[in-house]
This record gives C-alpha cells, structure tokens and sequence, in this order.
C-alpha cells in the first residue's frame, strides 16, 4: 500500500467515525451566539493559526458572526511576544477585547493545550481567562483532546487513527468540521459564490 492509499484509507476512517453530535451542539451555540450579538475568537498556534484565519472569514463572511483570529494582528502578537511572552498573547488578547459571556472562543489545535507539558500555554491562559470571564468554549482538536476538551463545552475531537500522522490528519479535520459547521443549513446566512453560480446541469444526477 502505498502512503497516499494509506493517507486516503486512514481520512475515509476518520471522516467516517467523527462524532456528528457534539458538531450539531456547536451549530446550535453559534446561532445562539449570533442572536445575542456575540464575538468569536479563535485560537490556534502553526497550522491551527492559519486555519483560524481561515475560519474567521468564513464565519463572518458566510454565518454573519463577528469574528476574530489574534494572530492575525502580527503587530500585536510579535509586541506582546516580545514584551510580556508567548505564553500571555491569547489570554491578553481577550482581555484587551472586554470579552464577556455574550463571546466564545473556539480553539483549534493538535493536544488542545497542556500546562503539565509546557505545550500550547498560550492557549491554557486563555481558555483559563476565557472561564473567568464566562465565555463559552468550543474546540476542534486531536489526540485526547488536552486542557481544551477538559474544560471545553463543547468540543469536537478527531479520532486517532495512526499515532504516525495525528498532526496532519487533525488539521485537516478542523478545515473539514468548520466548513460543515459554517454550510449548516441552521447557521448558513450568507450563500457561497460557486453555488450561487451552480446550475442543475453542474450537479451530478447522483446527488
């Protein structure tokens, strides 16, 4: 078996086995989120940053939630790096904003964070600042899902199927399960460009 086959063969497995429920929960707190004016801000270091930034368009673009990515403010992030450290930018970031219990944070990341460890403490500070300020939490990480998945209230865990590329295989899923979450027909605000364009003559007869 080659390692594309075995790539392929191990998401088919994953898409299969993801958990649908906890992915409907996070759908209905996002539309209570909007009613009520709320923010979301989302968190995620290396592949989860850039998937944050990612996400934060499509749900302000698509769901109509004003939503934000810190490290998409590179000023900021390499000032408080450099001058408060690392582990202080989230947390910081939060406060900053006045986030409050009408806000959520939505993480994305590989272990979700672990003090313990000395991993992803950026995001432990904040979640720990989130909880204090009564923000909702919500998440899409892997592995056992770390100090998110503990004190989350709802969040979604993408199965291990191979110890060899838990990284990858999660940060695909987060782009997976975002985009499902933004397309559902409960949050869905905004129609997306290629399908406002499609013709029934574009859809397969199969669908």
């Amino acid at each position: 078996m080659t390692h594309t086959h075995e790539y392929m063969t191990q998401a088919a497995q994953i898409a299969s086995s993801i958990e649908a429920e906890p992915i409907e929960r996070v759908v209905q707190e996002l539309v209570q989120l909007r009613e009520r004016g709320g923010r979301l801000f989302l968190l995620g270091v290396g592949g989860g940053a850039a998937n944050c930034s990612h996400a934060a368009n499509d749900f302000r673009k698509i769901v109509g939630i004003e939503a934000y990515s810190p490290c998409d403010n590179v000023a900021e992030l390499t000032a408080r790096t450099n001058d408060e450290g690392w582990e202080t930018v989230f947390e910081a970031y939060l406060r900053t904003s006045r986030a409050n219990e009408k806000d959520a944070v939505f993480v994305m990341s590989v272990g979700g964070g672990s003090r313990e460890r000395n991993v992803s403490v950026n995001i432990v500070r904040a979640l720990d600042e989130a909880k204090r300020r009564g923000l909702m939490i919500f998440g899409i990480v892997g592995r056992d899902g770390g100090y998110t998945k503990q004190v989350g209230d709802e969040v979604i865990v993408v199965p291990t199927v191979d110890a060899a590329h838990i990284t990858p295989h999660t940060e695909a899923f987060q782009a997976v399960v975002w985009h499902c979450i933004v397309s559902h027909p409960d949050l869905m605000a905004n129609e997306m460009k290629w399908e406002s364009m499609a013709t029934s003559r574009e859809v397969p007869a199969s669908l």
